[in-house]
C-alpha cells in the first residue's frame, strides 16, 4: 500500500461538518474541501450541527464558526464535548469577536483572505495525527 493509498483511505473516512451562519462561507469551505478529497456536510444552525454530529458520532472535524444564530457558543461546544470528548474542532471565525480562552479546547483559525490555506493544511495535520487510528483492514 503506498502512502498516497492510505491518505486517500483516511480522507474517505473522515466526514468533516462544516458550520457557519453565511451559506456562502459553507459552500466555498465545502467546494475547497471537497476539491482536497474530503467527504463534506453542512449545517446551518447549531440543531443541525447536534443532529449530525450525535448521528456521525466516529471520524468527525467539526469546523464550526461559534456565530450560529440560534446558538450560545460555549454551552454549543460543552453539549458536543461531554457526548463525544474525542472530536475534533476547528473553530473557523474572527478572532476579535472571540476571546480563544472563552472555548475549552478546538484548533483557532481566523477567517480572513487566506484563511482557506490556513484551514486546509489545519485539516491535512489533524488528518496525519489520527491516520495512525485507522486500521488497514483489506487494504495490500
Amino acid at each position: 500500500m503506498t502512502l498516497f493509498s492510505k491518505e486517500k483511505r483516511v480522507k474517505q473516512e473522515l466526514n468533516i461538518l462544516i458550520a457557519d451562519r453565511n451559506p456562502h462561507v459553507r459552500k466555498f469551505l465545502k467546494r475547497e474541501l471537497m476539491a482536497e478529497g474530503y467527504p463534506v456536510h453542512l449545517a446551518e444552525n447549531s440543531r443541525q450541527v447536534i443532529d449530525w454530529v450525535y448521528h456521525h458520532e466516529a471520524d468527525v472535524l467539526l469546523i464550526l464558526d461559534p456565530d450560529l444564530p440560534d446558538a450560545n457558543e460555549t454551552a454549543l461546544l460543552r453539549k458536543l464535548r461531554n457526548r463525544i470528548p474525542f472530536l475534533q474542532v476547528i473553530i473557523h471565525t474572527f478572532l476579535s469577536s472571540y476571546d480563544p480562552g472563552e472555548f475549552e479546547t478546538g484548533i483557532f483559525v481566523e477567517k480572513g483572505g487566506s484563511s482557506i490555506e490556513r484551514l486546509k493544511q489545519v485539516v491535512s495535520d489533524l488528518l496525519s495525527q489520527n491516520s495512525g487510528k485507522h486500521t488497514d483492514k483489506g487494504v495490500q
